[in-house]
């Protein structure tokens, strides 16, 4: 067993020995195994299959007097408006129903204001000397990314269990050059934490120099829970609008695991004027999104109580994936002193605070015994953790035994990390 408060070398070279002849063992599996991103195993998409026959007679494709299969209704079918409103618990002119990624909504929302401006400020940013852009971390790597793309200076700020630092939020926004955030609020990505009732009441009266302050509010795992009952959230947009600052956050959130990530639907939650604003310059690029699939998705999921119903189907798959990943956390790593992590009750993921300066040659270590993992560094602006710590590891994919291996795998490489940098140090 790994201890920090071995100060024999020569016994930490023999747990070393042990673990790597452990390590060379696995290796000679030949596995193949991916956990590098939140993907739906295939048994979540066999059970939502049957979405692929909603729609199967041209006078089920009517909704509202409007024809889903023809031009038209750019912000959405009013049915799947509704839908996405009640699921967010906000109004439906709130509300832009798009195609099957929320992402895309968020990169034209930034791509918007870059060339266009935002509705409290017609100033477009890319006329700005400089745009800076809060990214909590760990965090969405995908999210840093839209705003990297734009060349914008990424100001990492600490997460903690409540959210991200506001402390630290509140005294960046005083500065007029910072124009915005990026949020996971609910089973953020990657650590899993919900942010706390006065950290969302802190975001809600902000008080930034920019008048264009934008708060992206990428509510992803709003009704995914896989241990326990859902558990409301505050809505954030009644919340900004009555401290009067009603444009200053954009809410997204999708179907992608849900039903089917590569095509399913996606929303933009805002005020009534950003959403004017927004639908003004999207009616450039298009004339409409898939309006049938977005009839398909209301047919089929119907509306709130009925979607939870099938998240709770979706958490029989998942929960045992989890338990599965925090036992095995448990069992090798617990009380060694060389990682830590918290135990979620919904999302995708399960986020692991290596010993510093261990997480590249951990994943390192992984690949070379055929197990991809997110790459280290991900969850950081830049791909750069100052710590060389953090480790995303995403269960929902693999089958629970090639899950059960990928962790053996993880956890002995982990260990061996930690070992080599003992012996180093």
């Amino acid at each position: 067993m790994i201890t920090t408060s071995c100060k024999n070398k020569e016994e930490l070279q023999k747990k070393y020995e042990s673990m790597l002849q452990r390590y060379e063992a696995l290796k000679l599996e030949g596995l193949k195994l991916d956990m590098s991103r939140g993907k739906p195993s295939k048994l979540q998409l066999d059970l939502v299959s049957d979405l692929l026959g909603v729609l199967v007679d041209p006078k089920d494709c009517i909704a509202d007097g409007c024809d889903s299969r023809n031009y038209g209704e750019l912000s959405g079918l009013k049915c799947a408006r509704e839908y996405w409103a009640e699921i967010l618990g906000c109004k439906p002119s709130q509300t832009f129903v798009g195609g099957n990624a929320s992402l895309n909504l968020m990169y034209d929302v930034i791509s918007k204001a870059y060339t266009h401006g935002l509705t409290d400020s017609p100033r477009p940013w890319c006329k700005e000397e400089k745009v800076k852009f809060l990214c909590p971390a760990p965090g969405y790597d995908r999210h840093f990314r839209i705003t990297q793309s734009f060349g914008f200076e990424l100001i990492a700020v600490e997460m903690t269990p409540d959210g991200p630092n506001m402390d630290a939020v509140e005294r960046l926004v005083q500065d007029p050059a910072v124009k915005g955030i990026w949020c996971v609020p609910k089973y953020s990505n990657p650590q899993g934490y919900t942010y706390s009732e006065e950290t969302v009441n802190r975001f809600a009266n902000l008080k930034p120099a920019a008048p264009d302050f934008t708060i992206m509010w990428d509510n992803a795992y709003c009704i995914h829970e896989f241990a326990g009952e859902f558990e409301p959230f505050p809505d954030i947009i009644s919340l900004c609008e009555a401290a009067g600052r009603p444009n200053m956050v954009y809410e997204f959130a999708s179907t992608s695991k849900v039903t089917f990530p590569g095509a399913g639907i996606s929303v933009m939650a805002t005020s009534e004027a950003n959403i004017a604003y927004q639908t003004k310059l999207l009616g450039v690029q298009t004339i409409s999104y898939d309006k049938v699939n977005q009839l398909r998705h209301v047919r089929y999921l119907k509306d709130k109580a009925h979607t939870l119903e099938l998240m709770k189907k979706h958490a029989a798959i998942m929960a045992p994936k989890f338990e599965m990943v925090l036992h095995m956390l448990n069992e090798e790593l617990a009380g060694q002193g060389i990682a830590q992590w918290h135990a979620p009750k919904g999302g995708y993921f399960v986020c692991v605070a290596a010993m510093p300066g261990t997480a590249k040659r951990t994943l390192a270590l992984c690949k070379q015994a055929g197990v991809t993992m997110t790459e280290a560094g991900a969850t950081y602006p830049y791909g750069i953790d100052p710590q060389d710590s953090m480790i995303r590891i995403a269960p929902s994919l693999p089958p629970i035994e090639e899950l059960e291996k990928a962790m053996q795998v993880f956890c002995t490489c982990l260990r061996l990390a930690a070992l080599e940098k003992m012996l180093q140090d």
